[in-house]
């Protein structure tokens, strides 16, 4: 049976060499708790490779390689988080640029979306997800990732513009849309 050979292929690697991941992703990223996330990210994508696994030169080599980009891709994604004072004043009401309060709206738009549109769009530009690692999780090419988190974004647009009746100012930025209140 084909799945059960690569899934031995896996095993036997990581059997090998699951230490020593671990010790490499906790070194890098000096809590151990992530270190294990990422370790498990890395095993999904061993697993995933299936057949491809077994006919790898140098196992070793190549989980070390996924694991290397775990830890590029976990940093591009992590935010600073800084302990706010607990009488931190709220600011006064300020205006917010037009592009920041079309956020209701883009909530009202989603769900009228087609499944794959409303999935990349809520993965890559909601969630912070990397266009290859949603292409990775998924089994696409990163081009065809690329492009269709393109048509997704154009095909949003095309709906605050007629939802929202958003328009743009002679540089292509949003002015204004029908939660300001009016254009001018």
């Amino acid at each position: 049976m084909a799945g059960s050979n690569s899934f031995q292929c896996v095993a036997r690697a990581w059997a090998a060499h699951e230490r020593e991941l671990l010790a490499f992703l906790r070194g890098h990223t000096g809590q151990r708790d992530t270190a294990e996330d990422l370790l498990q990210e890395v095993f999904l994508k061993a697993m995933r490779q299936g057949e491809g696994f077994c006919t790898l030169d140098n196992p070793r080599a190549w989980l070390f390689q996924v694991a290397r980009h775990a830890l590029i891709d976990a940093a591009r994604l992590a935010k600073p988080q800084v302990e706010l004072p607990d009488d931190l004043v709220a600011p006064a009401d300020e205006e917010r640029p037009p592009v920041d309060a079309l956020d209701a709206c883009i909530q009202r738009q989603l769900p009228t979306l087609a499944d794959e549109d409303r999935d990349i769009l809520q993965a890559c530009d909601l969630h912070g997800q990397t266009v290859r690692a949603y292409a990775e999780a998924r089994g696409l090419t990163l081009p065809a990732a690329k492009s269709r988190l393109l048509r997704a974004r154009q095909r949003l647009r095309e709906r605050l513009v007629q939802a929202c009746q958003v328009r743009f100012d002679a540089q292509g930025r949003v002015c204004c849309h029908q939660a300001d209140g009016g254009c001018g």
